[in-house]
């Protein structure tokens, strides 16, 4: 079993060519992950210079390139829950952005031609317990009267059991906006458009430290390369723990990197894969602590989960894979001692409110903490900024969000397992 990404392992690795950084730019973006790529592709169409830089091997190396393969629409908290506190008419903007957001998804990969095997069947979230099943059915009610999505569907055990070969399941909430794709073949994609359209990519480049100088050149980015003078700098980071710890320390108390988890069975097979997930859609659990999982095109099952509430690390991910193959087995006990051949790790940018958070502070624009719903949002978040850093600041649907430190977080997350304990007990009395 390997323990690296199955999107990484197999597809082609972006890794820049050698070549010397550039000494000034319009824009710098620190970290080269789907908001990184989508902003630099976008901020290259429009006519500016464009330096990526990323502390990884090769880009993607992260969370956009560590994910379960979803293209989910949905907010990550219940919509009505998000309207009690916020109002309907923001709550409905919201939920909207993560519809727009798996739709810029879809334009780039036909505008770029990018082959990643991208699929919209819709996602179908379950229900494991019967009283689960009775709050989907009361979320689609409001989502329908609320006039905010009226493209969800409810289904039975009976149908939901007909296209997923489980007994687990007592019913379902059908998204049927949602998508999948293969997250590695689409980072290299989504870099080759942006290198093609003028934006310079540079991997294995860690931003040491950031300096705000002025106006007119607004801040000198400081690698182990040589530094780069740059208009204006977009931290495109999420959770990672690279690089300018001091420069970001404003954000990095507002993030707390939460591990996923993933593993990656053997090729199943044509006939056991359609038999097991008859209509190749996208597939999570309801509850704090969920399993999430699809099928891949060579059909391998994609079977993840927050296995445990700790940092990914290869120890780390080993033995959470382990809680991984016991929960695959309790839902699909008909795959026997299935063989799994990855199984890997990654950080969720969580936030206190599980809602993205993007705007300007000091004169740094940033784009992060999309708490598990990333994949889509980042892509979408990366054009958004570009629009705003040419001065369209309508174009950011998070603008203006309240962003409070969390209490006690200054350093490595070391309430984690306390985190992890309260969301168990309170699964297990929901």
């Amino acid at each position: 079993m390997k323990l690296e990404s199955y999107w990484t392992d197999s597809a082609p690795l972006y890794i820049s060519p050698s070549r010397e950084l550039p000494a000034q730019v319009d824009v710098a973006i620190v970290g080269g992950g789907f908001t990184g790529l989508s902003a630099a592709l976008a901020l290259a169409r429009r006519g500016a210079s464009v330096v990526v830089l990323e502390a990884g091997p090769h880009v993607a190396a992260e969370a956009s390139g560590r994910n379960g393969g979803h293209v989910n629409n949905g907010l990550a908290m219940d919509y009505a829950e998000v309207a009690a506190r916020v109002g309907i008419e923001r709550a409905r903007a919201w939920y909207h952005a993560y519809d727009d957001a798996v739709d810029t998804v879809a334009r780039l990969v036909q505008e770029e031609d990018i082959a990643c095997d991208f699929l919209r069947h819709g996602k179908l979230k379950m229900a494991t317990r019967p009283q689960q099943m009775e709050a989907l059915r009361r979320s689609a009610e409001r989502l329908y009267a609320d006039g905010v999505d009226r493209d969800i569907e409810i289904l039975d055990a009976a149908r939901v059991r007909a296209e997923v070969q489980s007994e687990r399941f007592h019913g379902g909430m059908l998204y049927k906006r949602s998508a999948q794709m293969h997250m590695g073949r689409f980072a290299y994609g989504l870099a080759l458009a942006a290198e093609r359209h003028g934006a310079a990519i540079h991997t294995g480049t860690e931003v040491r430290r950031l300096e705000r100088i002025g106006e007119s050149y607004g801040h000198r980015v400081h690698t182990p390369r040589g530094s780069i003078l740059a208009r204006q700098v977009l931290l495109a980071t999420g959770a990672s723990r690279h690089g300018a710890y001091r420069s970001f320390g404003w954000l990095r108390r507002r993030i707390v990197p939460v591990g996923s988890f993933i593993v990656v069975t053997e090729p199943l097979g044509a006939e056991r894969a359609a038999s097991l997930l008859s209509q190749q859609r996208t597939y999570t659990t309801v509850a704090n602590i969920h399993h999430y999982f699809r099928m891949t095109p060579d059909t391998r099952l994609v079977f993840g989960g927050r296995a445990r509430f700790a940092i990914s690390s290869p120890q780390s991910d080993a033995a959470s894979g382990e809680i991984l193959r016991q929960g695959l087995q309790q839902t699909f006990p008909q795959l026997g001692p299935v063989r799994l051949d990855y199984c890997w790790g990654g950080l969720v940018d969580m936030t206190r409110d599980r809602l993205p958070q993007a705007g300007e502070r000091d004169g740094l624009f940033y784009s992060m903490g999309y708490s598990g719903h990333g994949t889509q949002m980042s892509v979408h978040m990366g054009q958004c900024m570009a629009q705003v850093m040419a001065g369209d600041a309508l174009a950011n649907p998070w603008r203006d969000r309240e962003w409070p430190a969390i209490p006690g977080h200054f350093g490595p997350p070391w309430f984690l397992p306390v985190v992890g304990m309260y969301y168990r007990l309170k699964d297990k009395l929901a």
